[in-house]
Order: structure tokens, then sequence, then C-alpha cells
């Protein structure tokens, strides 16, 4: 649990969830969203993908990044059971 609020504390790893909410992109595509170096935003995705909020599928040379609403839905029911 540790690792996905370490994940969900960092503004960029957060848009990255964001712009993976409405498809699966690849590391280039999400790159393309932001003025940082593609070696930043593949440290992101590697902690983002190790804390369990992305999964990776490859087709062909890409690897495409999709968010995993599990693990969402997984804090939502922990925050949920805070309350009562």
């Amino acid at each position: 649990m540790n690792a996905l609020f370490k994940s969900l504390s960092d503004p960029t790893r957060r848009e990255i969830l964001q712009l993976l909410k409405d498809t699966d992109l690849t590391a280039g595509d999400i790159a393309s969203h932001f003025d940082i170096s593609k070696p930043s935003i593949s440290h992101h995705l590697d902690l983002l993908k190790r804390s369990g909020l992305v999964s990776v599928r490859r087709d062909g040379q890409f690897l495409y990044y999709s968010i995993n609403t599990t693990i969402l839905e997984d804090l939502m029911q922990w925050v949920m059971n805070l309350k009562h």
C-alpha cells in the first residue's frame, strides 16, 4: 500500500493515470504530453507499474500501458472502510 500512496503523491504520475483512463498508450505517446525527458517518464511508469496502478502489454515492438482499475477499487474500499 505504501508504493501505491507514493505513486499517487506525484502530480506527473497522477496526470499519467488521467491519460490512461481513456485508452492504452505507449511510453512515447505518454511522453508527448509532458515537457520532461523520456527517461523520467520511464521512471514514473516503472513506479506506477510496481505499485500495481498500471499494467503493460507488448504488441510487436511496442509496450502499451493501461490503468489497473482493480487496485483503485481496492483503495476506494479501504478508504470506505475507514469511514465506518
